[in-house]
This record gives structure tokens, sequence and C-alpha cells, in this order.
């Protein structure tokens, strides 16, 4: 802040000291004031933020002894009356050689602050706001059935999150002591850099990052972060027809802000337990179901399950090889629009490990039928080519 806009405001009334107090003083109640008004202790409180801001930027000046001093020179030339008149913007009529200002007292700051951000104007007193900032995201994981997966389900998470440190109330630093101002930014959290021409840039201040305050003795709990943990249990619902692997995003269930800053994002990995006798294909459900080598040979009706306890009939015709995958048409993986896919099933044909005399007798038989039929013919003929 410029110093030709103190004199708009009382340091010591914000602090609540006296004109003459002493430096131990000014440092007792900033602390106090401080502790109280943290944005990391109360959160979402505006106001309190406002009065942090007020008491960071008092401290700034008054624990200054070359502040000080141009801060009381300051208010007393124009606050003293023996200074001529002062607008109520800070500007000075004719005067040319502010910065920002033009003739008649009109401040130029007021025109382009509005456009290019960095803050507004209060009376023509520039206002410099630290932004909040958003909260982490968070990563974790959970594990559902095949049949959760395909359905379905809502579960509970516990979630450990950011809160206010219970050993230093949000500031980061050891019990009885406080952070400093940064003096990088003094206490705004930004800082200004040139962009070359006739405006500048602000940016989140690299010291502080972005929370006007230095910890110089850190909380041994929270080791500075100003952060404790708390414990919750939060519902999540997670989609029919996720995928094994699937990141879901649930917005705004992350780590809280700070400063008034939005929360971050939770990120939940899901992990679908396979199943004994179903697969997936995309969204197509898949299974093996054997068959014996007549119902392979003479076609057959062959019952069929289905996830969730049902059963289809699927007509294997005559003749049909070991590996043929057959479509169920709606009994697969729900999608996103509503229908559902389709349930794939493969057939294969089962030998018999043993024949008693009868079905010996049969396939021999079968074998007699078949004559000089030799299935592999077409196998050598290609492989000779």
């Amino acid at each position: 802040m410029a110093s030709n806009d103190w004199a708009d405001k009382d340091f010591y009334s914000v602090l609540g000291v006296a004109k003459d107090a002493t430096g131990d003083e000014i440092k007792k109640a900033y602390r106090k004031l401080a502790r109280a008004n943290h944005p990391d202790s109360k959160p979402g409180d505006t106001k309190a933020e406002e009065r942090f801001k007020a008491v960071a930027e008092a401290y700034s000046v008054l624990s200054s002894p070359d502040k000080r001093k141009e801060y009381d020179e300051q208010r007393a030339m124009f606050r003293g009356g023996g200074a001529g008149f002062r607008f109520p913007g800070g500007g000075f009529p004719n005067s040319g050689g502010t910065s920002g200002q033009g003739t008649g007292g009109f401040d130029f700051s007021d025109l382009f602050g509005g456009i290019f951000g960095g803050g507004g104007t209060a009376g023509g007193t520039r206002v410099r706001t630290s932004p909040g900032r958003r909260g982490a995201d968070v990563e974790t994981e959970a594990r559902v059935t095949f049949q959760q997966a395909v359905d379905g389900i809502t579960i509970p998470l516990r979630m450990t999150s950011d809160a206010p440190c219970s050993g230093c109330h949000g500031t980061g630093a050891r019990s009885g002591t406080v952070p400093r101002v940064c003096p990088t930014c003094e206490g705004t959290g930004m800082t200004t850099s040139a962009s070359g021409g006739l405006f500048s840039m602000n940016e989140t201040c690299t010291e502080c990052r972005g929370r006007g305050l230095v910890v110089e003795d850190p909380c041994p709990i929270c080791l500075g972060s100003g952060r404790g943990t708390s414990a919750s249990t939060m519902q999540v619902r997670i989609p029919a027809g996720v995928r094994d692997g699937q990141k879901i995003k649930v917005k705004g269930k992350g780590a809280s802000g700070e400063n008034g800053g939005p929360a971050g994002d939770l990120y939940l990995t899901v992990h679908v337990t396979p199943h004994a006798v179903f697969g997936r294909t995309g969204d197509n459900l898949t299974v093996t179901v054997p068959i014996s080598v007549t119902e392979a040979a003479l076609g057959a009706d062959v019952k069929v399950p289905t996830l969730g306890g049902g059963t289809v009939t699927l007509k294997v015709p005559p003749g049909t090889p070991t590996g043929r995958t057959f479509r169920v048409r709606g009994r697969g993986m729900p999608r996103k629009d509503g229908s559902r896919a389709d349930l794939l099933v493969t057939v294969e044909v089962q030998v018999p490990a043993k024949l008693d005399d009868k079905a010996r007798q049969a396939l021999e038989a079968l074998r007699d039928a078949e004559g000089d039929t030799d299935p592999r013919a077409e196998l050598f003929r290609l492989a000779a080519q």
C-alpha cells in the first residue's frame, strides 16, 4: 500500500492500542486479534477475514519503526488541518504528481481496477485482497462385488479431511506464538509484477503461498500447515455398469479451501471383485457353457444361467463346434441410455473321460459310419501349399 493511503486509516484504533503504545503492546494486540479472526479458524466468515486483513495491515505498518514514523507524519499532515484541503479519495487537486491521479483529484485506478482485477477502490483507496485458495483433491479406493457393479450401489466412505489444527487453531504457529506478516506481500497474499506496459499483474505471493503470513516457529502438530484432521462419513453413489479400475469424481468433497476458497474434489477408484461364472467384455457379459458331444452333433435346447439367478434357453443347432459364441440380447451390463448390452455365451464341447460298454459301442458305430472321412485332410492340403 502506498504511504499516501495511510492517512485514511486509523491503525491504532484497528489494533486497539494507544498512539504511544510500545512495540510489545502492539505485538501483543496483534497476536490476540490475529488468532481470533484468522480465516483458517473461521472458514467462510467473510467479516472475520476482513478484520484479519485489517489487523495484518495495521501491524505491518506499526511494527516497523520506519513505517510507523512515516505513518504518524502522514496522519499529522493530512489529518491535522495544516496541509491544505485533501479530497476524500486521497487525491490533490491539480497536483499531477501522485501516481494514478489526474487533475481535479480524479483517480484513474478507479477506471482500470474494475477491468484488470487486482482489487477495487474504496473511497479512492486501492484495496488488494488475497484470493481464496482451492482445496486439494483427494483420492481413495473402494471395492464392490460384480453384481453391485452391474446394478449400481450407494456405499458409505469414511474420509479424513482437513480441519483447523487443534494445537494452533489454524495459525500454523507453535502455541504461544503467532505468524508474522509476510514481508514480501505485506499480508495481502499477492505481489505485483510489471508487464512491460502501463499495467501490472497481480500474482500469488511465492513466499507465503497466498496466506499473507509467514510461520517462523511451526506448530509441532501440523508442522506449520495450520491443518489438522477430522473424520466424517459420506454416501457415494457407484453408478450401474462401473468398470474395474474406473475413477469416479465427486465434486467438492475433497480438502477444504482456504480464505473462502472452494473445496477440492474427491476421486474414487473402484475395484470390482471377479465373478466365479461371468466375465465382461465392454458392456457385454460373458459366460462359458459346457455341452455334450451329442448336443453339439445333434443340436439341443440348452439352459444358460444369467447374472442374478435367472435362466435363458439357448437353441444349439446341429453340428455346433466347440468354442462357438452365441448372443443373448439384453442380458448384459446397463448402458448410459438405459438399455442393456448382451450376454455372450460360448459353448465348450465336453468329451466324456469314461465310457460304459453301451456308450463305447455307440461311438464305435459312429466311427464306422463316418467311413474314411478325414477331418484333417484340409489341414494337410493347406500345409502343403
